[in-house]
């Protein structure tokens, strides 16, 4: 079965917030080979219980109040890009999120949600994404030899990590940085 569609994280699979399961979707009730493992911001605990369609068509959210994201996490902590609350609506209520470390920000280019792409160490981020090299760099606040030995210490799996994004307008990749 092919999933829906996310405009703004695109390979959901790939980046582990959408696995392959068994499980009955709280919402709609069917069983159909795939379950949100991310994070779920609701009243009701619904971790691990809703599928990708019921969060594509805005169920989950108009069902159960639930987000994916931090409304408040989207883009507010860009200086100069803002988006409009209608994006903020589809990225927090109808879009798969992703776990972090601490509380997950939501990159925004080009007046628009950039799309999530996955989480980094500086191996990949050489590899496959070096233009977010810098934009982490700035969110990381270092310099010099600080920044290089926090830079050899990012792990896409382990802290610190980046979190990569890249706009849908532009092309060009963003990314922050977290730790434990």
């Amino acid at each position: 079965m092919t999933l829906p569609p996310f405009r703004y994280h695109p390979d959901p699979i790939g980046t582990g917030s959408i696995v392959g399961s068994d499980a009955m979707c709280v919402c709609c009730g069917d069983r159909r080979g795939y379950i949100y493992v991310g994070p779920v911001y609701s009243v009701r605990e619904l971790r691990d219980s809703l599928c990708p369609w019921c969060i594509a068509d805005g169920s989950a959210h108009s069902r159960f109040g639930a987000e994916f994201t931090d409304a408040a996490g989207v883009g507010n902590h860009s200086r100069t890009a803002k988006v409009g609350t209608d994006v903020v609506e589809v990225v927090s209520c109808r879009t798969p999120g992703f776990s972090g470390w601490q509380q997950e920000r939501w990159l925004v280019c080009c007046s628009d949600a950039a799309a999530f792409v996955g989480h980094a160490g500086h191996r990949e981020l050489e590899a496959r994404w070096p233009d977010a090299i810098e934009s982490i760099k700035v969110d990381s606040g270092l310099e010099g030899q600080p920044w290089e030995n926090f830079y050899h210490h990012l792990n896409s799996e382990g802290s610190p990590t980046a979190y990569i994004f890249r706009c849908l307008h532009c092309q060009k990749h963003l990314g922050y940085q977290d730790c434990d």
